[in-house]
């Protein structure tokens, strides 16, 4: 039987029933949002919802939501060790931080202090795709021995401050790395185990791997908290329409050169694209987000802003043409942040799921055009 922690009146571990734990997709600002999610958890049968605190607006929204949330919040903590002291301060049922990655030593025990006296449980979170250089060196890769050292090496640093109100989680995308090091860690050690499959993809796959990964450690006994990772695409249904008005060659080749896109999210929201091959004034690209508190809005790139008022009319520069030129400031910020995730060892702004998302989105609006309805999402297969 592993120790057991008393999350806001949730207990976990000890002979508990295993408790099911899930994470906001909200930010943390919005206060309001996050709190209609939080409940609608509830009803689900969720015990205890996460949060992420990425800064201090987010902290103090953070605290707001404490107030009124029908659940134990967990603080999500990355880098930033006031974050985690003002997010136990703020109302925090657990904390969640890497102590390898939020400073030195005298930073972990300035958290510990606070989660101490607060009588706040502290879960350890390794994941394999962010382990330390030492240990990627020694193993090679993110290797179950490797999650398990890294989880002892931080539980020592915590109990080296006399804190033993903790829970320990390894996540990997992998299924049986995961499976392999919770297995090895409970051998080794009584501390309560956070299990789950991390970056597990869309709906389909995310269930399989979770359902293999969590499954199998349920039958072991292993497990005294659960959370299923899914990043769904909030578009759910698509509906296009094409023509050609511009090149018959391109209808002759069976593409369209002019075509309107409705995408249909899962919240409700609506949004539309536009499309032509073919713009006489430029490379005309613009996007508008309007909602019931305001409009968010880009405008092409120009040569200039300045724009010229006479007898004659208005006029201002042609949108930039070239590829290069339009995008060269954001090829800069790729280049960039490809660099510092191999330098930092840490994820890309950009993955492979975003990758594939729009894909899908256009082989569902490749079949509305061809069978003149609406797709969903959950029709494509890959």
């Amino acid at each position: 039987m592993t120790r057991q922690i008393n999350v806001g009146g949730v207990l976990i571990g000890g002979g508990a029933p295993v408790v099911i734990q899930s994470m906001l997709n909200t930010k943390t600002t919005d206060v309001e949002g996050s709190l209609v999610q939080i409940r609608q958890l509830k009803d689900a049968g969720c015990q205890i919802a996460r949060l992420a605190v990425p800064n201090m607006e987010g902290a103090r929204g953070f605290a707001e939501i404490c107030k009124e949330s029908p659940l134990p919040l967990v603080a999500d903590i990355h880098f930033d060790y006031k974050l985690a002291i003002a997010a136990a301060e703020g109302g925090a049922a657990k904390i969640r931080i890497n102590p390898g990655n939020i400073g030195g030593e005298d930073r972990v025990k300035a958290v510990v202090d606070v989660c101490k006296d607060r009588k706040i449980p502290i879960r350890i979170g390794v994941n394999g795709g962010s382990l330390d250089k030492r240990l990627l060196e020694k193993y090679g890769h993110p290797t179950a021995e490797a999650l398990v050292e890294s989880a002892f090496e931080h539980l020592e640093l915590l109990e080296k401050f006399g804190f033993y109100d903790t829970c320990v989680s390894m996540k990997s995308s992998t299924v049986p790395t995961m499976v392999a090091a919770c297995r090895l860690f409970r051998e080794k050690c009584d501390y309560p185990l956070h299990i789950g499959v991390t970056e597990t993809g869309p709906v389909k796959m995310g269930l399989m791997k979770s359902a293999m990964g969590i499954g199998a450690l349920l039958l072991d006994g292993i497990g005294d908290t659960i959370r299923v990772s899914l990043t769904d695409d909030p578009v759910e249904e698509v509906y296009a329409a094409g023509s050609v008005l511009i090149d018959p060659a391109i209808g002759e080749a069976g593409d369209v050169d002019t075509a309107i896109i409705t995408l249909k999210m899962e919240n409700g929201a609506i949004a539309v694209i536009d499309n032509s091959r073919r713009a006489a004034y430029g490379y005309d690209q613009r996007a508008e987000v309007f909602g019931s508190k305001g409009m968010v809005a880009t405008a092409n790139d120009t040569l200039s802003t300045a724009v010229v008022s006479n007898a004659d009319g208005v006029t201002g520069e042609k949108p930039l043409y070239f590829f290069l030129e339009r995008y060269m400031q954001s090829f800069a910020t790729e280049v960039k942040g490809f660099i510092n995730a191999i330098e930092n060892d840490t994820g890309t702004l950009v993955g492979v799921e975003d990758g594939l998302k729009p894909v899908l989105m256009g082989i569902a609006a490749k079949k509305s055009v061809e069978e003149h309805r609406p797709v969903k999402l959950s029709e494509i297969e890959y």
